[in-house]
């Protein structure tokens, strides 16, 4: 309703002034699970198409609050977004909240502006695996390892045998690519105002608003409100463009017992996952101290 009231062009309802959408890009990047879900095309693209879809508006703004994730996720919704700014003629603006780092700071280039707050963590702009390596304990307590594969190379990282050299050589091989993709992304979407050596921008570290402002990585230090008052005048209209939140919705629950008693069979033998998996996305943002 709102969507349609916006676009007459006459009536108590027609307020005066420029709209610009706002989408919330937040949380880990990538699938976590069934009860939590991370940031993916899959599940952004209707909500970013939505953004894009109002007619004459001024401006998209993305609220981006993210430690990082799958580089292959961060690269398709940022794609995605930089398509439709392209394809509509609307310039973006990218608010970064408690963290743009990693795959975070890959959706904030997909802006034309980067703004944050002086405590915002930035940059991280780097590509990271981890595992573990179980083998003596399975030795320690008498257990054996048995497998069996067609392929020498079939299973490289195998946590429960010895670190393979040419595993290890393997990773950081596709690390490299992944690495040079991020690096290009950056030096295409922020340009002539990076002021840092690269060695130092693409060194994975990240660091607080006012020394990524120093190093080009954002454009200044704002919050969205006053940033776009500033750039659209105080009549300036935030649309925000946001999903069903209900949790009946989500699941897909129809009415009746039956129906409800195997969404919560459901529910109960996803929570072993969903547990391991908030573990995880804790683990991404301890990373900055968040």
């Amino acid at each position: 309703m709102q969507d349609f009231l916006a676009k007459l062009p006459f009536g108590p309802w027609r307020e005066a002034g420029p709209i610009v959408s706002v989408l919330r890009l937040t949380g880990v990047i990538g699938q976590l699970g069934p009860l939590r879900h991370g940031l993916t095309l899959a599940g952004s693209a209707p909500l970013i198409e939505r953004a894009f879809a109002l007619k004459k508006q001024a401006a998209v703004a993305l609220i981006v609050n993210s430690p990082g994730g799958s580089p292959v996720q961060s690269a398709l919704i940022a794609k995605r977004i930089r398509d439709l700014a392209t394809e509509k003629n609307v310039p973006v603006f990218a608010f970064c909240e408690d963290a743009a780092a990693s795959g975070g700071y890959w959706l904030a280039c997909a802006a034309d502006e980067i703004w944050a707050d002086e405590s915002s963590i930035l940059g991280s702009i780097g590509v990271v695996s981890s595992g573990f390596g179980a083998h003596e304990f399975i030795q320690r307590h008498g257990i054996e390892r048995r497998l069996y594969t067609a392929g020498d190379k079939k299973v490289l990282l195998d946590p429960f045998a010895p670190e393979r050299e040419d595993g290890v050589a393997h990773l950081k091989a596709i690390q490299t690519d992944i690495h040079d993709a991020f690096k290009a992304m950056v030096r295409d979407r922020r340009g002539g105002r990076l002021n840092a050596p690269d060695e130092v921008l693409f060194s994975g570290a990240f660091w607080a608003g006012r020394k990524a402002l120093e190093m080009g990585l954002i454009d200044g230090i704002g919050d969205l409100r006053t940033i776009l008052r500033g750039r659209f005048g105080e009549k300036v209209r935030l649309r925000v463009v946001q999903e069903d939140r209900r949790w009946f919705r989500r699941v897909g629950l129809r009415v009746g017992a039956p129906a409800l008693d195997s969404a919560l069979d459901s529910l109960a033998s996803e929570l072993p996952g969903a547990a391991l998996a908030a573990v995880e996305e804790r683990a991404l943002w301890s990373r900055y101290g968040l």
